[in-house]
């Protein structure tokens, strides 16, 4: 058993700590599973193939550990490269053959063909069209010094429509499309081995699938992949990230609590939108399963589930949350300068702000700190206290999502604070 293995048994008894929430966080290395197949673990994962035509790719990783992954695969097998799938294409799943295919124009040989889902090349499309917002999320999601996100896309030679057989080399691989954190995912099912790779699907925490500066995503949708998996009865998983699942009564389990967290949270959000609840309301009134939010594989410390709330709203009920005077609103700004005025002064919604944050009510203070500072941004007090909750709440919350955007708050006016 090798290293990779080895976590993968700390990780489903519960000592998996942040391994695979940060790119820099992960554990980065080549685990030969057999002399036919070694799954590669980074930021994000793949599982190679070798197949008498050449090597199968099932995702390609990222540009931060291609170089790492090429000469872990090459120091195991010097096969060519035949073909590359995309599960989705998030830029950490669509960069990790750069090398491979550098070695193949330098050998005379033809590139490996890409396979993704149809919808795939309009995605890369969309990230030409708004780079430069993708990549002030990527400054605030990950704490990059400056706004990165890449601009040319190896777009898929081959696409897949609901689901397709791929042979290469006496080697079966049948690939099933289900919207969930993306619209163009699709997860591979190897019959041969037992096995499933799932892409995003599952990432050894509560699924990705609120992520508040993202584009939309499917959380019902994504339950329904989880239960086909689990149909097939796989006796080994290998996620997107993370270390892989070994062995029928694990992954049956895993994929299992997977959707059932998904849905009563779907349940629930769409029991209330049917009330007549607002989204205030609704955010409030769902009860998450803390039972299953405290398994190894479902910690919310990647995303945060009532986020995953919000996005079905945004799915099910558009962008209106029920409060009519957010329809058409004042700007932040006057607002805040109205309320301070109401309240005797922006330090006194400051003061305020720092009481609910010593009470322990954060989201009220972030609210009083936010306007605060809106109503007097150059104030040396409001500046502070506005870092001072940021920070605060940033401790507080379990997702990276959430300490991401906190902290990046909190940076506003104290740009050498440290993040938590």
């Amino acid at each position: 058993m090798g290293e990779v293995l080895e976590l993968a048994e700390r990780a489903w008894n519960g000592d998996l700590g942040e391994v695979n929430i940060h790119p820099g966080r992960v554990l980065v290395g080549l685990e030969v599973l057999d002399e036919g197949a070694a799954f590669m673990s980074a930021f994000s994962n793949a599982l190679i193939l070798k197949t008498e035509e050449g090597l199968v790719f099932v995702d390609t990783s990222s540009f931060f550990h291609a170089q790492a992954m090429y000469d872990a695969v090459r120091a195991w097998t010097d096969a060519p490269v035949h073909t590359g799938i995309y599960t989705h294409g998030h830029v950490d799943h669509v960069f990790g053959l750069h090398h491979f295919h550098a070695e193949a124009v330098d050998q005379g040989r033809p590139a490996a063909r890409i396979v993704a889902h149809e919808a795939c090349p309009a995605r890369f499309d969309r990230y030409q069209l708004t780079n430069g917002y993708n990549g002030h999320i990527n400054a605030r999601q990950f704490g990059f010094p400056k706004p990165v996100f890449p601009k040319d896309y190896r777009y898929p030679d081959e696409t897949v429509g609901a689901e397709r057989r791929i042979e290469v080399g006496g080697t079966t691989v049948e690939l099933f499309h289900d919207r969930g954190e993306t619209d163009d995912g699709i997860w591979a099912w190897v019959p041969d081995r037992k096995a499933i790779y799932t892409g995003d699907l599952f990432i050894w925490a509560a699924p990705n699938c609120g992520n508040p500066q993202k584009a939309q995503r499917y959380p019902r949708e994504w339950a329904v992949a989880l239960r086909k998996m689990a149909a097939l009865s796989p006796e080994q998983l290998f996620p997107g990230h993370g270390p892989p699942i070994l062995g029928a009564d694990r992954v049956a389990r895993a994929l299992s609590e997977s959707a059932e967290l998904l849905e009563t949270i779907s349940e629930q959000t769409l029991a209330l939108m049917n009330d007549g609840a607002t989204l205030n309301d609704v955010v409030h009134g769902v009860k998450l399963p803390e039972e299953l939010l405290t398994r190894p594989y479902l910690r919310p410390i990647y995303d945060d589930p009532l986020f995953i709330v919000r996005n079905l709203w945004r799915l099910y009920g558009g962008w209106y949350d029920g409060n009519p005077a957010h329809l058409k609103p004042s700007r932040d700004a006057d607002l805040a300068r109205a309320l301070a005025v109401a309240a005797g002064g922006a330090r006194h919604l400051a003061e305020r702000a720092e009481d609910a944050c010593s009470d322990g009510d954060l989201a009220l203070a972030c609210e009083l700190a936010e306007f605060a500072w809106l109503a007097e941004p150059d104030d040396d007090k409001t500046r502070s206290v506005r870092a001072l909750v940021y920070r605060t709440r940033a401790k507080s919350e379990t997702s990276l999502m959430a300490k991401s955007i906190f902290n990046a708050a909190a940076r506003d006016v104290e740009p050498d604070a440290e993040a938590d």
